[in-house]
């Protein structure tokens, strides 16, 4: 799909941001094309002058389309879906928007941001695995018993939503820091069937083009 612009967006990305993936997600299943731009979180590079000049907060992803700068992954997504229509990726249903909107909050302000870079960084080398592994594991609990409720197919119903655009990269990070989901069985079984779907697998970062050789060390 080309853009109402006709021009091809640009997302400034991060092969292992889960902030970036969950829109590369949503890109893809939206059959947008777009160019990455990596930024290299590691090497500082979302802190320079230049990049702060896209985005003064120094975060990633920022999307470009339309003539637009957009930024923060959920409204991104909110964006994408009230102007790229198909598919959705909030529920017509006001129940069912509210619960995609509830898990993908649960994983977006309650999990990703105690175990991102910045945050690692400060706990320190020594106590960074058991930090990691205690707010996953916390927030991927509460994940479980939202899903009690609204899970079908997938974290809400039958459709694809904006909730399962956010917990594939969680759980990219749950394996990275070896969390045991063994008492996590809806979302492994909603995981195995997103893993089978081709805007989820072509936007994993294994698939990034700056993704190194050594992806898996943390």
């Amino acid at each position: 799909m080309t853009t109402s612009s006709g021009v091809k967006p640009i997302l400034y990305s991060y092969f292992r941001s889960s902030c970036s993936h969950r829109v590369r997600i949503a890109l893809n299943l939206k059959n947008i094309i777009y160019d990455i731009q990596p930024i290299d979180l590691l090497k500082g590079e979302a802190s320079t002058d230049e990049y702060k000049r896209i985005n003064p907060k120094g975060e990633i992803p920022v999307l470009i389309i339309d003539g637009k700068k957009l930024t923060q992954s959920l409204p991104i997504i909110e964006y994408l879906d009230e102007i790229y229509k198909v598919p959705k990726l909030l529920p017509e249903k006001p129940y069912q928007r509210y619960q995609a909107r509830r898990i993908s909050e649960i994983i977006a302000s309650g999990i990703q941001p105690l175990q991102n870079i910045s945050v690692l960084k400060r706990v320190g080398k020594d106590k960074k695995s058991e930090w990691a592994h205690y707010y996953i594991k916390f927030g991927l609990d509460a994940v479980e018993k939202a899903l009690e409720e609204s899970s079908g197919q997938y974290c809400v119903g039958n459709q694809i939503s904006i909730a399962d655009c956010c917990l594939i990269p969680q759980l990219y990070h749950a394996r990275q820091w070896k969390t045991n989901l063994t008492n996590h069985p809806l979302i492994t079984s909603i995981e195995e069937k997103l893993n089978k779907i081709d805007a989820f697998k072509l936007a994993h970062p294994c698939q990034q083009p700056d993704c190194p050789d050594n992806e898996n060390k943390i």
